[in-house]
């Protein structure tokens, strides 16, 4: 009898840190700013070996639940990237959460709603509003998963990087109904090779068309260019970047840093000399793991406690 209870607790714990709850973003079908369509997303694992989903209509938050004995209470919302067409939502994504984790941090992978005319009434908010939603949803089920409400933060790569900005420069301008009076304001962000300026001189232009359009507004391009959108009450924010990158100019991470310490908000960023775009997790040009330096600067800045 005693056997068959150890096995019983062994299975429960190991569903309790191996298992993945999806969670629809929105309860029911009430999606905002969504149009009636058909569901078209599909997920593809191409020649390269990333995992890319399109067409996302139907938003949710997949839950990474680190084991129980090593949870901070920490949590970390992550956007992957691709250009606001796709999600990378595996090197971009699972794996990340997976590393979290290892941390004892509470991770959260957004599968966000992908630019499109045709699903949402207007595109050029949609993405935001599944962040803002997704910070809103975690801190509210806080107790549920033994978080601390103080210390949700967002995290993301390229064009998610983009969303992860945009969440942490646009907090006081919600999207979405907040009936509670949820802070939306991120507590800290990580960028990775972030997409962060609209302007003619930075912006990924396939990025920035695909959210905005062809001809976007001066209006537009302010508001959707995080560097002009800084102030003293912006979250701490840990940017990486690789210098040679010709998909995403690193300057988009010094600008957006430049901005960061002119209004003294706390920041630390870290550049590689080579690597490119998109490589997640692992630098192939180089032996620097850049998440340990994250690791470093959450626990330095007090971003992931101790357990009590």
């Amino acid at each position: 009898m005693k056997q068959i209870l150890l096995a019983v607790m062994i299975l429960t714990l190991m569903l309790n840190t191996s298992a993945q709850e999806v969670l629809p973003l929105y309860e029911g079908d009430s999606i905002p700013n969504s149009r009636t369509s058909s569901n078209e997303e599909r997920s593809e694992r191409a020649g390269d070996g990333i995992l890319r989903t399109y067409k996302v209509s139907r938003p949710t938050l997949t839950v990474y639940l680190p084991a129980a004995d090593k949870a901070n209470g920490t949590a970390v919302i992550i956007c992957p990237g691709g250009g606001y067409r796709i999600l990378a939502d595996d090197h971009e994504g699972s794996a990340v959460a997976k590393l979290f984790n290892d941390w004892g941090v509470t991770a959260f992978v957004l599968k966000y709603r992908i630019p499109d005319d045709a699903t949402m009434d207007d595109k050029t908010i949609g993405p935001l509003q599944d962040a803002q939603r997704a910070i809103q949803l975690v801190r509210e089920k806080a107790k549920l998963w033994q978080l601390n409400p103080r210390q949700v933060g967002i995290m993301g790569f390229s064009a998610g990087g983009h969303l992860a900005a945009m969440a942490t420069v646009h907090y006081d301008d919600p999207k979405i109904a907040n009936p509670l009076g949820t802070s939306l304001r991120p507590d800290f962000a990580i960028l990775a090779y972030p997409v962060i300026s609209f302007s003619e001189e930075l912006a990924h232009k396939g990025s920035r068309e695909q959210l905005i359009g062809k001809e976007p507004t001066a209006s537009q391009l302010r508001y959707y260019s995080a560097e002009e959108q800084v102030d003293k009450k912006t979250p701490p924010v840990f940017l990486m970047h690789a210098r040679d990158d010709k998909a995403v100019k690193v300057d988009n991470s010094l600008r957006f840093k430049e901005a960061l310490d002119k209004f003294k908000v706390k920041n630390d960023i870290y550049l590689y000399d080579n690597g490119g775009h998109g490589f997640g997790l692992k630098n192939s040009t180089s032996d620097v793991e850049w998440m340990k330096y994250v690791k470093q600067w959450m626990f330095g800045m007090d971003l992931i406690l101790k357990k009590r």
